[in-house]
Formats: structure tokens, C-alpha cells, sequence
């Protein structure tokens, strides 16, 4: 039997962390601890080890985004670091953009569905990055507009026998048909589960493609295929509410 995600949920606002407490107990995760500021998350993370932290970006004294910095920079145990899910307000907050940077591994708004975070939780803990998929568009281009850039050591390998088509300025010239239809999805937002089930794919052969995207473009996280996805779509954003 798999044992629950072990989580931290961090906010300020009481009422916010009881709604949380309250919903994620009827499913498999488990809230481990509860902090009301930056410098408590970082101690009680230190103290509990969660697998996943909840993390709010605005608040009192150490923000969010200084506490994801010092919880996965200065992990003080052997082991694998927590992941770090940002939950904020604001769809496009420049405290969101900084934690990203810090080493978060996605955020959702506050206004998710309870099977939405359910669902980011397990991704975020299986290593995977998850965005909420109604600002990512929106995000990627408000990374374009902070330095320094994100991408800035992208290096896209040579393009393999039956990549896909593209000028020099393609940055996904190198990517084949289908490490194409999965980096696309990936951008949406999806994970792996749902990425394979659109495709006719199994989760695993979904994983191996997307660590093949990221060898060959020289990427680190799925964050950063989603900003590179999105960044060569500049049409895309037609229509957009």
C-alpha cells in the first residue's frame, strides 16, 4: 500500500489553513504540520521533513519566497529535499515568478478545485512540476520580462532523424513528432497521467519522453519546457481571457 504524501501547509490567514486541513483529510495526503510565516514554514519543514510544502507567498516578515529558498537551499538532513507547491491569489505576482526561481515546483491559485491540489500534490511529490494552466500563458510572459533570463543556458542538442521541422529560430527544432506533442501538453499543464492517456501512451513511456526533452534542449524541469513551448507560440495568446 502507498503511504500518503506527507504535507506542510503554510499561510497566514487561520481560516485558510483549517479549510485545508479539513479538505485534504478526506483524501490519501497527509497534513503533517501547519506554519502562519515564512520563518515558521522553514523550521517546521526542517522538523517534519514533508514530502510536499504548501506554500502561501504573502506574509508577514520572511515571505514565501524567501522561505522556499532557505528550506531547499539550506536542507539540513541526507535524503531528498521537500518539494514546494506555491498556492497565491495572484496569477501573476512577481512573489510567484522569484519562487519559481527558488526552486518551487509549481503553483496553483487559491480558487483550484480540491481535486485540482489533490492532483498537484501527487504530481509535485513524484518530482514532477505542475502550473496552473490558466496563467501559464501569462506567466511565461512575464518571465520573458524578468532577468535574468530563464533560459539563458538552454543549448538545444542536434535535431535526430524525424524531428520536427523549423528554422534556426525554432527553439523545438531539435525535439521529434512526438517529444513535440508531449512537451505541448506539458505546457498545458498536464501530468503524465492525463499526457498519456491523450497520446495512447503509458505514464512511463511519458517520463522517458519527457526526459529525453529535457536532455536534449538542455533544460532542467518541466517548468522551463513550458516556457520554452510557450515562448515560440507568441500567437497563441489570441484570444486569451
Amino acid at each position: 500500500m502507498t503511504p500518503p504524501v506527507r504535507v506542510l501547509t503554510v499561510d497566514d490567514q487561520e481560516l485558510v489553513r483549517t479549510a485545508l486541513r479539513a479538505m485534504l483529510r478526506r483524501t490519501d495526503v497527509e497534513v503533517v504540520g501547519e506554519a502562519a510565516d515564512g520563518a515558521g514554514a522553514v523550521e517546521a519543514a526542517y522538523e517534519l521533513r514533508p514530502d510536499v510544502v504548501l506554500m502561501d507567498v504573502r506574509m508577514p516578515g520572511m515571505t514565501g519566497v524567501e522561505a522556499t529558498a532557505r528550506i531547499l537551499r539550506g536542507w539540513p538532513h541526507e535524503g531528498p529535499r521537500p518539494r514546494v507547491l506555491v498556492l497565491t491569489t495572484f496569477d501573476l505576482d512577481e512573489y510567484v515568478h522569484a519562487a519559481l526561481r527558488a526552486g518551487a515546483s509549481g503553483f496553483l491559485l487559491k480558487n483550484t478545485t480540491p481535486e485540482l491540489l489533490v492532483e498537484a500534490i501527487g504530481v509535485v511529490a513524484a518530482g514532477e512540476a505542475m502550473l496552473a494552466p490558466t496563467v501559464t500563458r501569462r506567466l511565461i510572459r512575464a518571465f520573458s520580462d524578468l532577468p535574468p533570463p530563464l533560459m539563458s543556458g538552454v543549448r538545444p542538442r542536434p535535431s535526430p532523424a524525424g524531428g520536427t521541422p523549423g528554422g534556426p529560430g525554432d527553439p523545438l527544432a531539435a525535439l521529434t513528432r512526438r517529444e513535440r506533442d508531449v512537451a505541448e501538453l506539458v505546457a498545458r499543464g498536464l501530468p503524465n497521467a492525463r499526457i498519456a492517456g491523450s497520446l495512447g501512451l503509458t505514464e512511463a513511456g511519458v517520463k522517458s519522453t519527457v526526459n529525453r526533452i529535457l536532455t536534449r534542449l538542455g533544460l532542467e524541469n518541466r517548468v522551463q519546457i513550458a516556457i520554452l513551448v510557450l515562448a515560440a507560440e507568441p500567437d497563441a495568446e489570441e484570444g486569451d481571457g
